[in-house]
């Protein structure tokens, strides 16, 4: 993979190359503050954001004040601008306030490879089809059990597994899409 490579987003009229969206994601606050917001209608307040992420990291709940502290800082001083710059989110240090930006979707991109099972979703739609056509074949072919089904059955129960996955997928990335078309 040629860590230069132009990957088609604009941002401030120059494009993002794959190594600019690593950088911004490689820092665990920032990826954090993208999850929280794709988790969250796609808006927070630093305050909030801040408090979900020191949450995390101490696994205490409430956070201790210190750490809340601290991520609050990081996030106003570092993090949010940086995001904010490359198109990620739109961040108001007026009020305190961050939106996901245009460039959240391509991002997101990058953090979504693998699914919330531990394998990425292309490995888990082909197992799907793979175990599917195997079912259905060896069900034609006349494997106990397997033969008392139906083969269009089966094709319909994974053609359903399919589908609800693909919700599923689609319900965990609504606020970007919502963000993406509503602008």
């Amino acid at each position: 993979m040629n860590w230069g490579t132009t990957i088609g987003v604009q941002t401030n009229g120059t494009d993002t190359t794959e190594g600019e969206i690593f950088d911004l994601l490689r820092n665990d606050r920032r990826r954090r503050v993208i999850e929280e917001l794709c988790s969250r209608a796609g808006q927070a307040t630093v305050r909030g954001l801040s408090e979900r992420i020191a949450a995390q990291e101490t696994d205490e709940s409430p956070p201790p004040r210190k750490a809340r502290e601290s991520v609050y800082s990081s996030l106003i001083q570092t993090h949010l601008p940086k995001l904010d710059e490359r198109g990620v989110v739109e961040y108001d240090p007026d009020r305190k306030t961050v939106i996901l930006g245009d460039d959240a979707g391509t991002a997101t991109l990058y953090l979504e490879l693998v699914s919330p099972y531990g394998i990425t979703w292309m490995s888990y739609y082909r197992s799907i089809a793979a175990v599917s056509m195997l079912v259905v074949v060896a069900s034609e072919l006349g494997a106990p059990l397997l033969v008392t089904v139906p083969d269009l059955l089966w094709s319909v129960l994974f053609l359903a597994l399919l589908v609800v996955s693909t919700a599923r997928q689609l319900w965990d990335r609504r606020w970007l899409l919502m963000n993406r078309y509503l602008k």
